[in-house]
C-alpha cells in the first residue's frame, strides 16, 4: 500500500462543481435511474422514492444522505496480515488488469487459459507494487463458463496471501465466493467483522443497473464486503461526447448504487468507481489512454472527495495492440494523473493491452515499472541539513567530481532509483547483452519471476476445504 502525501492536483473551480451537481440532481430527478432486480425498486420505494416500472426517480437530497452514511476509509483484510490494506484517505491500493478474454505472450496474442490465470496471479504476489491480483486477470476459456469462477477465487486465493476481488457475474457466484472466504477465514462472522475482498459493480451505462450485477451486489452489501461502484462510460457511446456532461452522468449513476449499498446495511463500505474515456469517433473504438480520460480523471478525485468518498479510477491503459511505444506512453498518460488524484483503489495497474481486451505478459513488467517510477516519485520529499551534503563539497573543492568523495562511496548503492526493466548500459554493452529491447527485456524478466516464485504457505485442513467447496458445487452447477 502506497501512501501519497503530495497535493492533489484539482481543476474544477467551486462554480463548475456548483453546476456539475445541478446536473446529477437534475438527472437522478427527472430521468431516473433503471434498476432491473424489483427487489431493489422495492428497497427505494419504500424509502419514499417515486417508481414507475423499474426506473426510480430520486429525490437528491435522499441521495445524499444515503451517502454520507459511508465510511471515508475502511481496512480489507488479507490472509497475510502484512498484506491488508486501507482503502480512503491517502492510501493507494493497486491490482493487476482486470477481464480480458485474451492473452498475449511476445508476438503470439491467443485465448486465455485458466494456465494464464495461475500465472498472473503469481506474477501478483511476486511483485510488491501490487496490493491485490484483483478478481478476472483474464477470463480462462478453456473452464466451464458456469464454473470457472469457483477455480479463479480458490487460485486468488492460495496462489497469493493478497487480498482480491469476488465473483460479480451472478448473485450466486458472489454467494460462492462469500462461502469460500468464510472458508479461508473461518467464519461468516470473521469477513462480516473484517472485510476480506472488494467486488466490481459496473452499471450497464447509461442510468441502468442490470439484474445479474444487483443480485451480486446484494450478497456483497448484506455480507459486509466493500463493493466498488463503476459506471462504465465511453463517451459517444455510452454517455454524451463532452466531458462535463458524462461527469454529471457518472455522479448520478454511481451515487444511486451507494444509495442503495447504504439502505442494504447502513455503513457498508463503499468505492466511488469511475471507468472514463472516449470513443474513436471516425472507427467507434474504444480509445484509452487518451488526454479526455486524464481530465475526468482528476475531474473524479475532486467529485470523490466533495462527497466524501474513496475513489476508484485510473490504471495503465492502453489502446496499443502491442508492447510499443504507444503502450508505454498511454499507460503513463492514464498513471500520472492517476497519482495526482491520489485514486485510492487503482485496478488495470499491470497488464492491460488492446482496450482491455488482453492481459499481456511483458506489458505486465512495464507496467511494474511505471509503477516502480510514480511510487519513487511520489515519496515525500524534504529537505534536511544532513542531505545538502556540506562535507562532500568540502572534501571536492573547486573543479573536482563527487565519484570518489566519501558521500558518495557512502550513499551509491541507494541514492538513486535502480530499474527494473530500464536500461542505462552504453551501446557496446547493450550490445554484447543481446542488444534486446524493452519488451523483449520484459520478457526474460516474467519468466524468471515465474521460476522463482514460491506459494504463500496455507494450513492443509483449510485448502482442503476449500477444494471440497469448489469440487461439490462444480458437480452440482452441472459442470
Amino acid at each position: 500500500m502506497f501512501v501519497n502525501t503530495s497535493p492533489r492536483y484539482e481543476i474544477l473551480s467551486e462554480e463548475s462543481m456548483a453546476v456539475l451537481e445541478r446536473g446529477w440532481k437534475r438527472i437522478v430527478s427527472e430521468l431516473g435511474i433503471e434498476f432491473t432486480l424489483p427487489e431493489a425498486v422495492e428497497e427505494f420505494a419504500k424509502a419514499g422514492m417515486r417508481t414507475e416500472g423499474d426506473c426510480v426517480y430520486f429525490d437528491p437530497d435522499f441521495i445524499l444522505e444515503q451517502v454520507a452514511k459511508a465510511p471515508r476509509e475502511f481496512r480489507v483484510h488479507a490472509r497475510n496480515a502484512e498484506n491488508s490494506v486501507t482503502i480512503g484517505g491517502n492510501n493507494m491500493v493497486f491490482g493487476s488488469v482486470y477481464g480480458p478474454p485474451f492473452v498475449r505472450e511476445g508476438d503470439v496474442r491467443r485465448t486465455a487459459t485458466f494456465a494464464d490465470f495461475e500465472n498472473f496471479c503469481r506474477l501478483s504476489q511476486v511483485f510488491p507494487q501490487l496490493d491485490s491480483a484483483g478478481g478476472t486477470i483474464c477470463e480462462p476459456d478453456d473452464t466451464p463458463l458456469d464454473s470457472r469462477h469457483l477455480l479463479m477465487v480458490r487460485s486468488l486465493m492460495t496462489r497469493t496471501d493478497k487480498f482480491f476481488m469476488g465473483s460479480v457475474t451472478s448473485g450466486p457466484n458472489a454467494a460462492d465466493t462469500i462461502r469460500m472466504a468464510e472458508i479461508l477465514f473461518g467464519s461468516r462472522e470473521a469477513i462480516e467483522r473484517d472485510p476480506v475482498m472488494i467486488s466490481l459493480i459496473n452499471v450497464n451505462s447509461p442510468l441502468r443497473y442490470d439484474e445479474r450485477m444487483l443480485a451480486a451486489l446484494y450478497e456483497y452489501a448484506r455480507a459486509g464486503q466493500p463493493v466498488l461502484v463503476t459506471p462504465f462510460l465511453l463517451m459517444g457511446a455510452m454517455s454524451p461526447v463532452t466531458i462535463q456532461a458524462t461527469l454529471a452522468q457518472q455522479v448520478a449513476e454511481a451515487l444511486a448504487g451507494i444509495a442503495l449499498i447504504q439502505l442494504i446495511r447502513p455503513g457498508s463500505p463503499v468505492v466511488f468507481g469511475s471507468f472514463l474515456s472516449n470513443n474513436d469517433m471516425q472507427s467507434g473504438a474504444p480509445a484509452l489512454g487518451t488526454p479526455e480520460s486524464a481530465i475526468g480523471l482528476l475531474c473524479t478525485g475532486q467529485i470523490a472527495r466533495h462527497y466524501g468518498l474513496p475513489f476508484r479510477s485510473g490504471g495503465g491503459l492502453t489502446s496499443s495492440q502491442c508492447v510499443d511505444a504507444q503502450a508505454a506512453y498511454e499507460a503513463l498518460m492514464t498513471m500520472l494523473p492517476t497519482f495526482l488524484a491520489g485514486t485510492n483503489w487503482v485496478m488495470h495497474s499491470a497488464g492491460w493491452l488492446e482496450s482491455g481486451l488482453v492481459s499481456c505478459y511483458e506489458k505486465f513488467i512495464v507496467d511494474i515499472e511505471i509503477l516502480r517510477m510514480l511510487q519513487e516519485e511520489f515519496k515525500p520529499f524534504e529537505i534536511t541539513e544532513e542531505s545538502l551534503a556540506w562535507g562532500a563539497h568540502q572534501e571536492v573543492g573547486h573543479g573536482g567530481h563527487f565519484f570518489g568523495a566519501a558521500h558518495t562511496l557512502e550513499n551509491f548503492r541507494t541514492c538513486f532509483y535502480r530499474p527494473l526493466l530500464s536500461s542505462t548500459a552504453n551501446f557496446e554493452r547493450w550490445k554484447k547483452l543481446g542488444g534486446e529491447d524493452a519488451t523483449a527485456r520484459a520478457g526474460d524478466l516474467w519468466r524468471k519471476a515465474l521460476e522463482e516464485y514460491e506459494e504463500p504457505p496455507l494450513d492443509a485442513g483449510i485448502r482442503a476445504e476449500l477444494d471440497e467447496y469448489v469440487t461439490r458445487r462444480t458437480t452440482e452447477l452441472g459442470d
